[in-house]
């Protein structure tokens, strides 16, 4: 190590000709690869080969400042040095001086003596300030080591945002300090996680593999037919062409599946920290308006509903950005006051949970957790709080459960009070006699107050039914205040204090309805949720979910806003998340899960354009909703769309630099009134949500961005005029004569208006996002009741139907839709129709062992081939599709039951539906899913085990009872058979088991609870198959046996 002495030592040793070499005082070292220190210096004998070796390399030296940012050369000096400039020179330090490299020799000149002298002086100096780095040189390159010279001055490193020296902070030039290298880089907020080409190559190789076999396998089929049964061979043959098509459909969309993360930290330090543009650190996220949907009380419990707003206003989000808007399309006073209860005890709920960072956020959910609640919680008063909040939602629940009665006690109380006040009149105007005839009073429902409910009453009236009936908006949580409001010590209650305990707006709305409207069911309740809340608190993004689908992770609505405010985000039309469900039996009977479509098909689509709209779970940038353009789109040209071009007729932006910031006010639908309809206020906002969408323009990639602090400002209050504007707007008039329903929002003309929804924005050229959180977004309820079940699978295959025969096939599709993304739409009309096939092809086996003839002529090796290597690579596939989805086995499995079940039953009836309203234009009726469960509630899953007989149950145990009898039928003629053809027995035995063995679940529907079904069933099962079955061979017996005459059986 260097070890200075005196300035004056210094410059006297140095100065002296005859010194030849470093003063004593100065000891030079370096570390060698094995960590020891070892000497340079002239009175140790070291070996100086290698790095250091060199005729006196330790005299002649090079002073170079270390590598900083800001190290900038300086022009090389001529003269000598003075020592005003060596004092500039050394006091500047690292910030701007370098000196060059100095090779004279000894005995050199340099340029005079007087000059010499100078200069040996001031490298003398220079050489004690710098701690001799001229050992610190590689004498191959001459390039500085930074290592050596970091263990040289004793671990002080230089200037940077790893390490600054407080005590050299006055010597560096500009008042630099650590704050100036603080900022950090810019990051993005999501990224793109690919499937592993482990994985994806084979899976895309089997693929291929499988296609060209059962191309082979086809073309064998239809060159082989089978001479003795044609009609046998026909139905199969077509049956499996269609299969081959439906199965393409399905397969190719598939083969880019992606994954996708997102970095909320960084999104809360580019939105949430403070900045030159944000110097308070308040919230510059864009709003969001989250619109929930409810049409009857009776099927879906307001509890239900409740605790959904709950996890709602209790969302990881800024308060003063959030606002929740409940769509009641029955004006129900029951979810009214419902959800008036659910405000308030939101106000001790919502801060509970920010107080304790609760998850999940529904009560019910929590409360209902069978893990440990004190995990991972830190404060010492949790256990007090979570049992006085415990008590408090007991009873908010006992209020809930009340409210029917409690209504109708206060109805009765009201109408006696007025059919007293009524023959009081009566008696008044007849002379104090009460007349004979009957007075009528109408039986209205009350409200608390004591004024008529405007909405539907219990006892049907003119004006109050569930299709007639006034609009109704009431606000019940007012717009907050723009910054936090802390709570305090209350003994009744928790502590709050630090705690905000603001809550978001929240607004109960019921759209206008009267006869002779078409109100367009969900679709037009929600279309007139987007208006008002268009003219209430206008936010750019809207979350969209049912009643009974709530928040499961308080952040996720920060996850989706990672896609939409990250780079290419402004092309982004919405978000949709997986839909997880609670309370489904653990087999998953019935494959409520739906994970092969959610974790599989939904993944796939996002590699492509994006997944479809799934109508709940869904983040929808407004200003796509309203119909309008993506700023950017390509289109898509040639066979496989393989030729691909920016879209023409996109608005381009002007070349001004501030063009991209500023908001769009001349988009040319804008100038049509008549499109959104008469109101000013509407119109007015789509410029101002469509600004506040766009991400933020703090990069030189990101394109059409808004700059930042653009959202800092407060909301102001609602007026009384904004709200009459809000009521105008959701009345039953409206939207004739616009475009609301046919190309803004919502569209109608289908009963899966999300599906079609979804695709009108993909046609414009937008791109969606499936965002699949750690922890999942949103979980709700499915049926897990057999006929329920059917129906919702009924009601979204008519829907598909519906698309197919509609302007909405995307074989109609726009150029700016890809290629595969109009497969996968393809599909979503097509796939009902694989019903009919599937149902002729379950009967198959079953007409095979009662004719005893097979679908090909014999079992020869090259059929049995075919069939093992689609077979094969069917199975290949299927696992590792698995692999890259994270799909379990048996949820794979129970998809292909359920496939087989919804296939025979819901989607031909649905074929059969949409025909007809096709054809005959005959109007389809939907059942609503209920929500609510069985009677016995000792079973959380007694609703599995209901029986309910619907038309649906027809076909597919008809399947299952012709199989059955089929099979012992076939048999009993091979056994009977004076040449038993085992070969054909064998294959229609195995097809009739593969058809029996996906309807299980069916037949375990139609028993009900185990144990239940007596054993007689299966005693006359056996002994009517067993008399069918000889009934058959003796009307038609096997071939080369001997005939009964006259029809008798002889044994």
């Amino acid at each position: 190590m260097a070890t200075p002495t005196s300035p004056t030592k210094r410059s006297s040793s140095i100065s002296s000709p005859a010194a030849g070499r470093p003063p004593q005082a100065v000891k030079f070292s370096r570390r060698t690869s094995s960590g020891r220190i070892v000497s340079l210096s002239r009175d140790d004998e070291l070996d100086m080969s290698g790095e250091f070796s060199g005729q006196n390399d330790y005299i002649n030296y090079t002073v170079l400042m270390p590598p900083t940012p800001d190290n900038q050369p300086m022009a090389e000096s001529t003269g000598p040095s003075t020592s005003a400039d060596s004092k500039r020179d050394t006091s500047r330090g690292y910030k701007s001086t370098r000196f060059g490299s100095d090779t004279q020799r000894p005995g050199d000149g340099g340029g005079g003596g007087g000059g010499s002298g100078g200069a040996k002086i001031d490298r003398g100096l220079s050489l004690m300030k710098s701690n001799n780095k001229s050992m610190l040189l590689r004498s191959q390159t001459s390039d500085f080591d930074h290592t050596r010279w970091l263990f040289e001055s004793k671990g002080k490193y230089g200037i940077g945002n790893a390490y600054w020296q407080e005590d050299l902070e006055d010597e560096y030039d500009g008042g630099m300090s650590m704050e100036d290298f603080m900022d950090k880089p810019w990051k993005p907020l999501t990224r793109k996680v690919k499937v592993p080409p482990g994985v994806l190559s084979p899976y895309r190789l089997l693929i291929v593999l499988r296609m060209v076999a059962l191309s082979l396998f086809l073309y064998w089929r239809v060159a082989n037919p089978n001479q003795d049964a044609m009609w046998l061979w026909g139905m199969s043959i077509v049956c499996e062409l269609w299969f081959a098509f439906s199965w393409l459909l399905d397969i190719l969309p598939k083969f880019n599946p992606i994954n996708r993360a997102t970095d909320l930290a960084a999104l809360t330090d580019k939105f949430d920290r403070p900045s030159p543009s944000n110097p308070h650190g308040r919230s510059d996220l864009p709003g969001v308006d989250v619109m929930v949907s409810t049409a009857d009380p009776e099927k879906e419990p307001p509890l239900v509903t409740a605790n959904t707003i709950l996890s709602i206003l209790a969302v990881d989000y800024p308060v003063e950005k959030l606002s929740c808007y409940i769509s009641d399309d029955g004006g129900a006073i029951l979810t009214f006051e419902a959800m008036a209860e659910a405000i308030n005890f939101a106000q001790v709920w919502v801060p509970f949970c920010r107080k304790h960072n609760i998850e999940p956020r529904n009560p019910e959910s929590y409360f209902s957790l069978k893990s440990d609640p004190t995990k991972n919680k830190k404060r010492s008063d949790f256990v007090k709080d979570r049992r006085w909040i415990k008590r408090e939602y007991d009873e908010f629940k006992v209020r809930i459960n009340g409210l029917p009665e409690v209504i109708r006690r206060r109805c009765d109380s009201y109408n006696s009070r007025e059919e007293k006040k009524a023959k009081q009149l009566a008696r008044e105007k007849n002379g104090g006699v009460l007349p004979e005839e009957p007075i009528k009073v109408t039986k209205a429902t009350w409200m608390a107050d004591g004024t008529h409910w405007p909405g539907t009453w219990f006892n049907p009236g003119t004006d109050h039914t569930k299709g007639d009936h006034a609009g109704i908006l009431q606000i019940m949580s007012k717009v907050p205040e723009n910054e936090p409001v802390l709570g305090h010590p209350d003994e009744k209650k928790l502590d709050f204090s630090g705690i905000d305990i603001r809550l978001p707006m929240f607004a109960y709305v019921s759209r206008e309805k009267r006869p002779g409207y078409d109100h367009n069911k969900k679709a037009g309740a929600m279309n007139a949720l987007v208006r008002a809340s268009a003219i209430l608190s206008n936010g750019p993004f809207i979350l969209n979910l049912d009643c009974d689908h709530y928040i499961y992770n308080s952040k996720a609505i920060k996850e989706g806003m990672c896609f939409m405010m990250d780079r290419g985000g402004d092309r982004i039309c919405y978000i949709q998340f997986p839909q997880r469900f609670e309370g489904i039996d653990p087999s998953d009977r019935y494959a409520n899960h739906n994970t092969v479509f959610f974790d599989g098909n939904m993944r796939a689509l996002d590699g492509l354009q994006g997944p479809v709209y799934v109508g709940t779970g869904c983040m929808f940038r407004r200003f796509a909703l309203y119909g309008f353009l993506p700023p950017r789109a390509n289109e898509y040209e040639g066979l496989f769309g393989q030729i691909k071009t920016p879209a023409q007729n996109v608005q381009m932006q002007s070349e001004d630099e501030d063009s991209d910031t500023q908001p769009l006010t001349s988009h040319p639908d804008l100038s049509l009134p008549k499109k959104f309809g008469n109101s000013s206020m509407l119109t007015e906002s789509i410029p101002i949500a469509e600004f506040q969408g766009r991400p933020l323009a703090d990069h030189i990639s990101i394109k059409n961005g808004r700059p930042p602090g653009a959202l800092l400002l407060p909301r102001p209050p609602l007026d009384a005029p904004t709200v009459a504007e809000a009521v105008a707007v959701i009345s039953c008039w409206y939207e004739d004569k616009t475009e609301w329903g046919s190309r803004i929002g919502w569209i109608y003309g289908s009963v899966t208006e999300d599906v079609v929804t979804g695709y009108r924005m993909h046609n414009r050229g937008w791109r969606s996002v499936y965002c699949i959180t750690k922890r999942d977004a949103f979980r709700g309820s499915a049926p897990i009741n057999l006929t329920d079940r059917l129906h919702q699978v009924l009601r979204w295959a008519t829907g598909s139907v519906e698309i197919f025969f509609s302007r909405n096939n995307a074989l109609l599709g726009s150029r700016r839709l890809k290629f595969l993304q109009r497969i996968a739409y393809l599909n979503v009309g097509i796939y009902p129709f694989t019903s009919v096939f599937l149902s002729v092809y379950c009967f198959l086996p079953a007409l095979s062992l009662f004719s005893g003839q097979f679908i090909v002529q014999s079992l020869n090796i090259s059929f049995l081939s075919y069939l093992l290597i689609i077979t094969i690579t069917l199975c290949l596939i299927s696992l590792l599709e698995v692999k890259w989805s994270g799909v379990g086995l048996e949820e794979w499995w129970r998809n292909e039951q359920f496939w087989v079940i919804g296939g025979t039953s819901a989607h031909l009836a649905a074929v059969l539906q949409g025909l007809l309203k096709v054809v005959a234009g005959i109007e389809i009726s939907f059942t609503l899913t209920s929500k609510s469960t069985a009677e016995d509630e000792d079973d959380i899953y007694a609703d599995l085990y209901v029986v309910k007989w619907t038309s649906l149950f027809i076909m597919p145990l008809t399947i299952m009872v012709v199989n059955i009898v089929s099979v012992v039928i076939g048999f009993s003629r091979t056994v009977y058979s004076e040449i038993p053809q085992w070969s054909k027995l064998l294959g229609g035995v195995f097809f009739s088991f593969w058809v029996l063995a996906h309807m299980y679940p069916f037949a375990k529907g139609l028993m009900g609870r185990r144990g239940r079904v007596p054993t007689i069933v299966y005693v006359w099962s056996g002994l009517v198959s067993i008399t069918v079955s000889l009934l058959w061979i003796s009307i038609n017996p096997p071939d080369n046996s001997p005939t009964a005459s006259g029809g008798n059986i002889q044994i």
